[in-house]
């Protein structure tokens, strides 16, 4: 119960915040402003305090068993993520950059850097984990069908003939045989020449106090030494240089935290199971006991509203159609007092508004003047910075108010193990009962209140006229709709998706993701960036940017289907930089976190397949149709510079690289927020291709740059411990780090890879790695040099975003840089 109270007041502490910046929010952002570094410092506050609450309330749902509060804050989290992204697109307008650096904010707000970093929520596979299992078995069980089974492939087994066996059967054994005569004739020596030696001294007299005197200061400088590489490594410890013993191994209080973990997640099923079946047999229940009253007031209520609207307005009222509502507009939260007075005061506003259209009709020329001074005052307020509205803050507001009225101040003692609230059941069941029950009451009332027209004032039903109006727009829109449905038609109709899928991975267009986690992507922060940019110097991004990036443009969106509606729409996104920087790893890293199908139309996979137009065609059609009935997808193309060659090579032509070319643009416009499909492009030579259609495809492009020394430092420690090594004084990792500058994370990993062979890690005991071995074996490689980074740097700065960002660094303002961008 202890850990549950926690995270309860854990969850009231997050909602206080989260209302306090909604109080905070709008006051700040309907001020217009024109200072750019003011406008940049709230939204960057804003931002980092909305992360801050998104890590609480991700933490809280990820541990709440209680299913009703789960249900709110998982709509506020979702608010909270789909604000985030606003803020971010907001500061990229703004900046005119993807990056953005927080150093002051950070010092300000007494916070880390690390608590800056955007956290996954472990909902986006927790709850299809079932469906993502099912699939995993189906892709694994055609690609065995197939023969193109990848998990064969990586160890191949080659057949040698019989002879050739026994011979090597029988070196090994011949050579273990020798090894065993070495070993037994050298013990013959050592017994030999020990019985020598013991011939020799034993005529000598030693001076058994002097042996001892000997062995003594042997002893005590061996124990001493000891002592003081052990005081050494506790002071070393102490100050934080060295981690504390067994500080790798795996604790007993981290495996006790996944049990708990698992059982956890057992209780949220239970409980969320015992959830759904509550709400149908507590509205069963309420419908046999309270249905019959709630008919009966609805009744008398509509019968007290026909009498009443008789007495005031002299007629019968005229019934809401099904369309409006029925009753529920006149009776929404409303008592028949205050319906009364509504009609009294609709009464009024109609006479109202007659006076006033006289009165218009009488004074025309002196509106037109006043409309001249208001576009003057517009433009005025145009050259202000507005925030743009958003979408997310009424769902957040919602879930604040509904935490407020329900949850702040509600009672939990007899809740012990944090199940089902019945009565709070009851009160949402009894509104939809209720809104059940007025549909039937209306087409009751409805006869009711012609029966009483016709008896009372004897009115008799006129017949409507069919409208033309109304038929040529019909005409029109069931033209529209047509010529939708040519252009969208289904050229595989006559085919089931599970038919589709299996066609697609067998020609390999749909790939198995590798199980790669986006906390795998290790780097280190951008700690000077604000520093610089203040001396207008643009910072390398550093990896972890490169991963928040991800996290934000891809996971998020693809992860969540909320956000994904109402956030700014991500469609494309593209990943440059140098070979072994891990742009595929983000690939894949996407698809893991997320559950998503890999859909590779990479030039080189493509070839060949589907020929010709129609070919080409059914091709898109097939990926794209199954991408979105089992969405999330992604749809990935590496070497995408291919795809816009300049010129075609031509040792490449036979490929026809540039198949998807003229195809790609209409793809993302047929792609609606309804469709959680990114397509993400890879390229390791971006200046190959023609940049303005490049652009066109891709809404998002983010450089991947190669490791600088924190990230590389980083980097050679976790990846030789990842691989069986131990870090010891003897390794000197910061020596490293500085030596393999320009050396990306593939050349660290395939370092490391051929240094720590079973050999060399078996022989750590008794001879510690050193620097040395790593080195030598980097010396052969190429690395990334400055100027292949500055020609990624110059490339970038000639994309759309690039030149609003230089004309804004060499003193054009922003506005000026955005039209011109539009222009180009």
């Amino acid at each position: 119960t202890t850990p549950s109270l926690m995270y309860n007041k854990m969850w009231h502490q997050t909602q206080e915040a989260l209302s306090a910046l909604l109080d905070k929010e709008p006051q700040k952002m309907i001020e217009p402003q024109r200072n750019q570094v003011f406008i940049f410092q709230t939204l960057a506050t804003f931002y980092v305090k909305y992360v801050q609450i998104f890590r609480n309330l991700e933490n809280v749902y990820d541990q709440f068993v209680h299913p009703q509060k789960r249900i709110l804050i998982r709509k506020v989290l979702d608010g909270v993520m789909g604000r985030i992204l606003e803020l971010k697109n907001e500061m990229v307008e703004l900046e005119l950059t993807e990056f953005h650096y927080f150093d002051d904010i950070l010092q300000d707000l007494k916070l880390a850097p690390q608590q800056l970093d955007i956290p996954i929520p472990k909902y986006f596979l927790k709850e299809k984990l079932e469906v993502i299992k099912g699939r995993e078995k189906i892709l694994a069980q055609i690609l065995a069908d197939s023969g193109i089974d990848t998990s064969d492939m990586k160890y191949p087994v080659k057949s040698i003939p019989f002879d050739e066996a026994v011979k090597l059967i029988q070196i090994a054994e011949r050579a273990r045989q020798g090894r065993l005569r070495a070993l037994f004739m050298k013990q013959i020596y050592l017994q030999e020449y020990r019985a020598k030696q013991s011939k020799m001294l034993g005529k000598k007299v030693t001076d058994t106090w002097a042996a001892a005197l000997r062995i003594q200061k042997v002893w005590r400088r061996f124990h001493q030494c000891k002592e003081t590489e052990k005081l050494r490594e506790e002071e070393m410890i102490f100050l934080g240089m060295n981690p504390p013993p067994l500080f790798n191994e795996v604790s007993a209080t981290v495996i006790q935290a996944e049990k708990v973990d698992h059982l956890r997640n057992e209780v949220q099923r239970k409980h969320e199971e015992d959830y759904r079946e509550a709400l149908v047999t507590i509205k069963n229940d309420l419908k046999l006991i309270e249905g019959v009253d709630i008919k009966e007031n609805l009744q008398d209520q509509i019968r007290h509203w026909f009498i009443e609207c008789r007495n005031l307005t002299g007629t019968f009222p005229d019934y809401p159609d099904v369309e409006e509502g029925g009753s529920a507009i006149i009776f929404s939260d409303k008592t028949i007092q205050q319906v009364i007075e509504d009609i009294i005061a609709n009464q009024e506003e109609e006479e109202k508004n007659k006076k006033k259209k006289k009165k218009k009709e009488k004074q025309p020329k002196k509106a037109k003047k006043q409309k001249k001074g208001t576009k003057e005052k517009n433009k005025e307020e145009d050259e202000k910075w507005k925030m743009s509205p958003s979408l997310f803050l009424p769902a957040m507001k919602e879930g604040c108010n509904a935490y407020k009225e329900i949850w702040m101040k509600k009672d939990e003692s007899w809740n012990f193990s944090q199940d089902y609230d019945p009565e709070l059941i009851k009160e949402e069941k009894r509104k939809e009962l209720q809104s059940e029950i007025r549909i039937q009451v209306d087409e009751l009332m409805r006869q009711e209140l012609k029966n009483l027209k016709l008896a009372v004032d004897r009115e008799r039903e006129r017949p409507v006229k069919a409208g033309k109006k109304k038929d040529k727009k019909k005409g029109k829109k069931g033209k529209k709709k047509e010529k939708a449905e040519k252009k969208d038609k289904d050229l595989t109709a006559d085919r089931t998706i599970e038919s589709l899928y299996k066609e697609l991975v067998e020609e390999g267009l749909l790939i198995q993701a590798l199980k790669v986690n986006l906390s795998d992507y290790i780097g280190e922060y951008s700690y000077l960036g604000t520093t610089l940019r203040q001396v207008s110097i643009e910072p390398m991004p550093s990896l972890l940017d490169v991963r928040q990036l991800i996290t934000l443009y891809g996971i998020w969106p693809l992860g969540s289907a909320a956000v994904h509606e109402k956030a700014p729409l991500v469609k494309s996104l593209l990943l440059a930089g140098p070979s072994g920087v891990g742009k595929k790893m983000l690939v894949h890293a996407i698809c893991t976190e997320t559950g998503a199908n890999l859909f590779n139309l990479s030039c080189s996979n493509i070839a060949g397949k589907y020929p010709g137009k129609n070919g080409l065609q059914m091709m898109l059609h097939a990926v794209f149709k199954v991408a979105r009935q089992l969405q999330p997808s992604v749809v990935w193309i590496e070497d995408t510079e291919k795809t816009f060659y300049k010129k075609v090579p031509n040792a490449e032509k036979m490929n026809e690289p540039k198949r998807l070319k003229k195809h790609l643009p209409q793809i993302l416009k047929l792609l609606k927020p309804d469709d959680r499909i990114l397509i993400v492009g890879t390229t390791r030579r971006p200046f190959d291709a023609e940049l303005q259609s490049f652009c066109k495809v891709y809404q998002k492009i983010i450089l991947v740059p190669r490791p600088d020394y924190a990230s590389r430092y980083v980097l050679w420690k976790q990846i030789i411990e990842r691989n069986g090594g131990v870090l010891t004084s003897a390794l000197n990792v910061s020596c490293l780090a500085k030596v393999t500058d320009g050396f990306t994370q593939g050349h660290i990993v395939e370092v490391v890879k051929g240094v720590l062979t079973d050999q060399r890690i078996r022989r750590q005991i008794h001879k510690p790695l050193t620097a040395v071995e790593f080195i030598t074996a980097i010396t052969s490689m190429n690395p990334v040099y400055k100027e292949e980074e500055e020609s990624f740097k110059n490339w970038y700065a000639k994309t759309p975003l690039g030149k609003k960002r230089a004309l804004a660094i060499t003193g054009g303002s922003t506005e000026k840089a955005k039209d011109k961008g539009k222009r180009k």
